[in-house]
């Protein structure tokens, strides 16, 4: 079938196989050409690894690293005239690479926070590997069904206590909207930190421990944000901030535990970069747009492979103690959060209008950004072409 990209909303519901696979291919050959991380981990397990971060990270550890890797995820497979999504091509083409080159390569799609698949998870490790000396956690959904109890947990993005009003970006017509989230309620926060806080990380460890699948000296990571001010109200001090709190909570708990097998856990905090659930955010977005015309102006833009090979080969690799902020977070947003970046933004953000918003913030950029995403706008693959749109493992 010829597939172009069908955008509703703040998603787009079509995904091109092969410009997925070029993206892919182009991340791995940026790890390639960077060369090897000594002492990286040799048997990985990553969590939530079709998109993003997670898919960074399992191509990080398989090329950088030349590590076995696990990967779980939660994609649709292509049905009728439907393309599969982005993840499932994503991991398809991982996986062909991989194998190409030699290297351990499992895949389990399903539901991470069932105890089903966690136990399918273990008995593969058990069998193939005998353990993990990496552990990245890397989910990002809007739904949990408690593995114990079954009960339905949805998150929502709203402040706490007050409303929140600010300017933020209209996808469709590329101009300024004002939005207004009324506060969330007890039962929301609650149900977002069931979602999106730790304890989903904290039962994966709980079953590679009670397996005897957690190699001595083992690393654990999860993913969070923190932002700027002008995200604070919605983000960092919202509902997603109250699960974030409570992922760097379980990490400082999982390091405890660790550090007695001479291994660590840590909240990697990273940089704004579009993905599909940064996509979703309201400000978020456009607050992107701007960042990423100041970074890219002063070179130091990164998008998801650079960020994380930076993080495996500076920080969590380097030969020595693991750089920390206060609270025991590895800090890789370290040049967003620069202090001229961020007085740059804010000037950017206050001055912006409809009439000069193209010219002082990168839209066609985000653009561009999103839609390669779902494997479109990838240079040298040729959308008019006919492609086979059901692919398997």
């Amino acid at each position: 079938m010829i597939i172009q990209p069908k955008i509703r909303g703040f998603i787009c519901t079509t995904a091109h196989p092969a410009g997925c696979a070029a993206n892919v291919q182009e991340q791995i050959d940026y790890v390639k050409e960077h060369g090897l991380i000594k002492n990286g981990p040799k048997k990985v397990l990553v969590i939530g690894s079709s998109n993003g971060y997670g898919l960074a990270s399992r191509i990080v550890t398989a090329f950088g690293c030349r590590a076995a890797t696990v990967g779980v995820f939660f994609e649709r497979e292509a049905e009728d005239k439907r393309t599969a999504t982005a993840g499932w091509y994503n991991s398809i083409a991982f996986d062909r690479a991989a194998k190409k080159e030699g290297l351990y390569t499992k895949n389990f799609n399903g539901d991470a926070f069932s105890d089903e698949m966690k136990q399918q998870v273990v008995e593969a490790i058990k069998k193939d590997l005998g353990s993990v000396d990496m552990i990245i956690y890397s989910l990002a959904s809007p739904r949990r069904a408690h593995p114990k109890t079954g009960q339905i947990a949805k998150s929502v993005l709203k402040p706490k206590d007050v409303p929140y009003t600010n300017k933020s970006l209209d996808f469709e017509t590329d101009k300024l909207v004002t939005i207004t989230l009324q506060p969330a309620t007890q039962e929301e926060i609650q149900q977002t930190v069931a979602v999106m806080g730790g304890e989903d990380w904290e039962m994966w460890i709980d079953v590679l421990d009670q397996a005897g699948c957690l190699a001595k000296g083992c690393v654990t990571v999860a993913y969070s944000y923190i932002g700027p001010d002008i995200t604070t109200a919605v983000y960092r001090n919202g509902t997603i901030g109250a699960a974030k709190n409570h992922l760097e909570a379980t990490a400082k708990k999982l390091d405890q535990r660790f550090k007695k097998n001479g291994g660590r856990a840590f909240v990697s905090v990273n940089k704004a970069l579009v993905t599909q659930s940064s996509s979703a955010i309201p400000f978020i977005p456009l607050y992107f747009t701007i960042l990423s015309k100041v970074m890219r102006a002063k070179g130091i833009y990164e998008d998801c492979v650079q960020q994380i090979y930076r993080l495996f080969s500076e920080r969590l690799y380097q030969g020595a103690a693991i750089p920390v902020d206060g609270e025991g977070r590895i800090r890789i947003d370290d040049w967003e959060m620069r202090p001229d970046v961020q007085a740059e933004v804010k000037k950017i953000w206050s001055q912006m209008t409809d009439d000069n918003i193209t010219q002082i913030a990168d839209i066609k950029g985000y653009h561009e950004d999103f839609l390669k995403l779902f494997g479109f706008g990838i240079k040298n693959v040729n959308y008019a072409a006919d492609v086979e749109a059901d692919l398997k493992f």
